[in-house]
């Protein structure tokens, strides 16, 4: 398993992941002996050095399955009578990646590791998720359909989905987004209410057998899939700064147009110059006006006092 050179930095307790990020970038990180880039990954048994002293870390990511009861609430708050963390009484350090509604039951997992979370849970990353629910009244073909097909809440249609009859009241569907109680309000906007909810699956790794209230630490397969199911997974902010770069050109294509628009409906640029169409934020922009003199008394701008 490969952890980022900053987090490993930081998790030693050397310093912060920023300053690590300071410091790879200053040189004076090395990984067995070669100079460590940004993003540099370190595998078990690398050496690395920070200004040639040689870091140990010994963390270990762990995640857990937890097939969490009605009632309990996938907080890390402690103020919160019934929040996760306490309910389950790990030794180490744990929070939940992602939430599972109070009134609903099954399979949550929990971490040490903060890196995989936003991997796991971002929804273009299409990582999926399975439930078992049983609704108030005899489901129809029709029902199937329009769950498949999204539903309109929250603002939004639901992203289409695969939705398989179980049962003459109950039905198994496969989500790849995680609106705010998604399933609930989907039924409830088709006339049905929920009367049972479990999540029975995320991605490759099964609730199975584990009773209600027990969790179970992932075995060495588990883990290992969902490392490399993640691996070109991108976290939020990895996302946020990849849809801003593939916004720019957009972007600059519109200040040129809007430039050229107050070219053409200026008869003559300042001073009879073309208007730059870069974007220059700090810096004033082009007048749209033609020269025209001050009178006495009154000074141009730019002159000084």
């Amino acid at each position: 398993m490969q952890v980022r050179i900053n987090k490993y930095i930081s998790e030693s307790g050397y310093c912060s992941r920023r300053e690590a990020d300071k410091y790879v970038e200053q040189g004076h990180v090395t990984i067995d002996g070669k100079k460590a880039e940004m993003g540099s990954q370190v595998s078990m048994g690398q050496v690395v050095k920070v200004f040639g002293e040689t870091i140990s870390n010994h963390f270990t990511p762990v995640v857990i399955a937890y097939n969490k009861p009605v009632g309990i609430v996938s907080t890390t708050d402690r103020q919160e009578r019934d929040n996760i963390i306490d309910a389950i009484g790990y030794a180490e350090r744990i929070f939940p990646i992602g939430r599972l509604d109070k009134d609903s039951q099954g399979l949550i997992l929990l971490t040490n590791d903060g890196d995989i979370v936003n991997k796991i849970l971002r929804v273009n990353n299409n990582h999926d998720k399975e439930y078992f629910v049983t609704v108030n009244k005899p489901i129809t073909p029709d029902f199937i359909q329009r769950m498949q097909n999204g539903v309109p809440i929250l603002g939004v249609v639901t992203r289409k989905c695969e939705v398989t009859q179980a049962g003459p009241n109950s039905f198994t569907i496969v989500l790849r987004q995680g609106l705010n109680r998604q399933i609930r309000r989907m039924c409830e906007h088709l006339g049905y209410g929920v009367v049972n909810l479990q999540r029975t699956r995320v991605m490759h790794i099964q609730l199975g057998k584990l009773k209600v209230g027990q969790y179970r630490v992932l075995t060495s397969t588990e883990s290992e899939t969902l490392y490399k199911k993640i691996l070109t997974s991108v976290k939020t902010e990895e996302a946020s700064v990849k849809k801003k770069k593939s916004s720019t050109p957009s972007s600059a294509k519109s200040h040129s147009e809007k430039s050229a628009q107050k070219k053409t409906s200026s008869p003559k640029a300042p001073y009879g110059k073309p208007a730059s169409s870069k974007v220059k934020p700090d810096k004033p922009s082009a007048r749209s006006t033609s020269y025209r003199p001050k009178g006495k008394g009154q000074k141009r701008s730019g002159q000084k006092g």
